[in-house]
Order: structure tokens, then sequence, then C-alpha cells
């Protein structure tokens, strides 16, 4: 059987993949239903893996 390599998941350092939470404000409202607000990660914007690194480029040199 072959084996794949697979590259390994870029997981976010800051909120370990759990880009999205929803946090409760502890209220209801008139139809009894518990209001939450959805917070996301700072670091990944929600995504869950870790922002790629942008490619070093050199300036271009002028003669």
């Amino acid at each position: 059987m072959a084996h794949h390599d697979h590259t390994p998941a870029r997981i976010c350092s800051n909120c370990d993949g759990h880009a999205s939470v929803a946090v409760t404000l502890g209220v209801r409202d008139h139809a009894g239903h518990l209001r939450t607000v959805t917070a996301h990660c700072p670091v990944c914007h929600g995504s869950g893996t870790r922002p790629t690194r942008r490619p070093l480029t050199v300036p271009a040199v002028s003669a």
C-alpha cells in the first residue's frame, strides 16, 4: 500500500484551531432564547489556521 505524506496542518498557535466561539451574554430575550455573541480569534480572523508568511522580496537594483 502506498504511503502518502501530507503537509502538517497550520493550526493557529493563538487559538489552537478553535477560531470562533459563542459567548453567552447571560440574558434571555422576550422569547426565552439565550443571547450569544460570536467572537473570532484576532490573529487568524476566524480561519483557525496560521497566517502564511509573505515571501521575502528583494528590491530591484537600478543601474
